[in-house]
């Protein structure tokens, strides 16, 4: 019961993972390099967008996408924990009626 609650908790953590990196990619390397001549053609706050996006933009996300993982963790570990929680209660019981049931 413990394995499958650790391969699913790991599952959703990666989960998190490649999304948030995914993001960060193609903000930092997609628009700040390989858009960037496209994204030039825009301004942002007197910059051309390109350049922003590369020299503070991509910091920016990241700075974001660190907040928004923590966020995230908390809940997935709050909603694991409970589970283990659950879990761990209820083979708590059931070893102590099974004790009852051999001490009878």
């Amino acid at each position: 019961m413990r394995d499958e609650h650790a391969r699913a908790y790991w599952k959703a953590n990666v989960r998190i993972l490649t999304t948030l990196l995914s993001i960060w990619f193609f903000v930092s390397f997609v628009c700040g390099i390989l858009l960037a001549d496209f994204l030039d053609n825009f301004r942002f706050a007197g910059f051309k967008l390109g350049f922003w996006i590369a020299q503070q933009g991509s910091i920016y996300v990241f700075i974001v996408l660190i907040i928004v993982y923590v966020f995230w963790m908390d809940k997935l570990d709050s909603r694991y924990q409970a589970n283990t929680k659950a879990a761990n209660l209820k083979a708590a019981n059931s070893q102590s009626a099974s004790d009852e049931d051999s001490q009878s």
